[in-house]
């Protein structure tokens, strides 16, 4: 039995893992084992609509048998992680997912307008409900129609917007993935996070699977949130045994619970690389072309440039806070070729998430006059085609003695990515 949900937090609260780890914890209660891993899937970032972290969750649960891992505690009890397992009988199910969904909007932000699903299917769901929510944008009443054919079971409040993440977390196919550990602080804890800074930097020197834990370019720590949500700290890993490992090592005010998910954070899957999209509305993509001419720097620090692709010309924007993608932008020249991720809002603005410089076109730096070898004097101009001459010791030169030279590019050809503080949950982690 799989459970998709979504939509339960807002800016002033809450917090949809926190929900799935009580999920978790009813199952147990009704006798019901995780199969597998608990998941986390962040969907497409660029609409309007998007909660505050942008994802939704899912847990398959049944009857476990054979080898397990131990996957975290809840309640003051493991939670372990069965390989494989038996499905819940009939009335199992309807009795879970009764008491699942009163759960569900028990927890949500309702008076902060959280739109609350929770989707419960028997059997895989499409692939193509994830696909189409973490890369475009989607109605929720084609996702219905395709829970209907699914057979599957759910249920909203609000709008059915959050119908959407919840079908895409239970469809999710977890081949490319990352992991992230989450441990919680203890309930009525409020206040800044108390997480030794210095115990976050050893845990990632000592364990390299660890990402995205500090910035050294902003000194900023992201293992710890800074909204309103129950969230103590998060170690992201590209390897489970590797979260597990560090947890221990990280110091930190009390935690209440912990436990490991499956993410689809680092994977890049909300851009399909290798394919040249126009630009829409709303929607990640990739596009190449020809930098048309030297990009512009803007008030704050932000830079403008044109790219012709194949299609069109696009307005690109690499904004101050990514630190690393204005400085790239910046020492681009006209025609270079390059390809360029990211996504547009409402507007036709192409909002820069990396960049892969292919080609660099020659440049250039203004000629100068020769220098003279024996006065070592800068030599003057004659006039146009006249050449020049020294104005000490009056050698002469002809016009074709300067020639423009060549400069070096600011940047070379290879793949940018913004500072670690100001990348997207699912950007890339490495060259693509």
């Amino acid at each position: 039995m799989r459970l998709g949900v979504d939509d339960t937090d807002a800016p002033g609260g809450g917090c949809t893992t926190f929900v799935l780890t009580e999920l978790v914890a009813l199952g147990r209660s009704e006798g019901l084992d995780v199969l597998g891993e608990p998941r986390l899937v962040r969907l497409n970032p660029n609409v309007p609509w998007k909660t505050r972290g942008n994802a939704a969750l899912s847990v398959e649960l049944g009857h476990g048998v054979g080898p397990y891992r131990r996957l975290g505690v809840v309640g003051k009890r493991p939670i372990r992680g069965f390989h494989r397992g038996r499905p819940p009988t009939s009335e199992e199910r309807d009795r879970f997912r009764v008491a699942a969904w009163e759960l569900v909007q028990r927890l949500s932000e309702r008076a902060d307008g959280t739109d609350p699903a929770l989707v419960v299917a028997d059997r895989r769901l499409p692939e193509s409900l994830y696909e189409r929510a973490v890369g475009g944008v989607v109605d929720p009443a084609d996702v219905a129609k395709a829970l209907v054919a699914a057979g599957a079971w759910w249920r909203t409040a609000g709008s059915d917007r959050g119908l959407v993440g919840a079908a895409a977390a239970a469809a999710w196919p977890g081949r490319r993935r990352t992991w992230e550990l989450i441990a919680y602080r203890a309930p009525g804890t409020t206040g800044p996070r108390r997480v030794e800074e210095r115990s976050v930097r050893a845990a990632a020197e000592r364990e390299p699977s660890l990402f995205l834990c500090h910035d050294p370019a902003t000194r900023r720590l992201l293992v710890a949130p800074h909204t309103a949500c129950p969230i103590l700290f998060g170690l992201r890993a590209t390897r489970p045994e590797g979260a597990l490992r560090a947890r221990p090592w990280i110091r930190s005010e009390a935690v209440d619970r912990w436990l490991l998910f499956r993410t689809n954070q680092g994977t890049g899957d909300h851009i399909r690389f290798g394919a040249r999209a126009a630009v829409t509305p709303y929607v990640p993509s990739r596009i190449r072309g020809l930098v048309e001419a030297d990009p512009t720097t803007l008030r704050g620090g932000h830079v403008a440039l044109t790219l012709r692709t194949d299609r069109e010309l696009v307005e690109c924007r690499a904004f101050e806070p990514t630190k690393v993608l204005p400085a790239v932008a910046r020492g681009l020249r006209t025609g270079d070729a390059v390809e360029l991720w990211g996504g547009t809002g409402s507007d036709a603005t192409f909002r820069i998430e990396g960049v892969r410089i292919l080609r660099l076109a020659p440049r250039s730096v203004p000629a100068r006059a020769p220098r003279c070898g024996k006065c070592g004097r800068r030599t003057k101009s004659l006039g146009a085609s006249r050449g020049y001459r020294c104005p000490t010791c009056h050698r002469r030169w002809p016009p074709e003695s300067v020639r423009p030279t060549t400069a070096p590019a600011l940047f070379g050809r290879g793949t940018y990515h913004p500072t670690p503080s100001a990348r997207r949950h699912l950007a890339p982690l490495g060259p693509e």
